[in-house]
């Protein structure tokens, strides 16, 4: 079945886990420009929506949905399956319909939960040994680039 979906965390993913953070807050995240290409200008052809879950809130995370037009933008969440649940509902994606890239503890239920689930290469042993693919990329390092042509090359 087709992917509808792409879910991807941000901390340790999208970005390689940094988090700098000065006396008025947090300053700044890298993010990898290859990850940001694929998602802004592979997916949307192809029909595939891409959405954020994280446990944090950042302003920069949300200016840089804005730049790749990511609609689904949820920041703060404690339970990332139960808010997968509601946008996959949204969007009437079954869980084969659903792609998932993350690297760490609280992202295994949804890595359980989705058809097609990926990490960085630099994710903790215990998402290791749940994801379908491993990527050779770390986080914020092109890995949601190598996941998104993983998938989109399949057969």
């Amino acid at each position: 079945m087709p992917i509808k979906l792409l879910f991807m965390d941000v901390d340790g993913t999208l970005t390689d886990g940094h988090i700098y953070i000065g006396a008025q807050g947090e300053l700044m995240k890298a993010f990898d420009v290859k990850d940001g290409y694929a998602i802004a200008h592979l997916l949307p052809p192809a029909g595939i929506v891409p959405a954020i879950i994280t446990g944090r809130r950042s302003a920069i995370v949300e200016e840089r949905a804005r730049e790749l037009s990511i609609a689904e933008l949820h920041q703060g969440v404690g339970n990332k399956l139960a808010c997968l649940k509601t946008i996959a509902e949204k969007y009437q994606a079954k869980p084969s319909e659903i792609a998932y890239i993350g690297d760490d503890l609280n992202d295994l239920d949804c890595i359980r939960f989705c058809g097609l689930s990926a990490c960085p290469a630099d994710a903790v042993e215990e998402v290791f040994e749940a994801v379908d693919y491993i990527c050779k990329h770390d986080g914020g390092k092109g890995a949601v680039r190598e996941f998104i042509g993983f998938f989109m090359n399949r057969k």
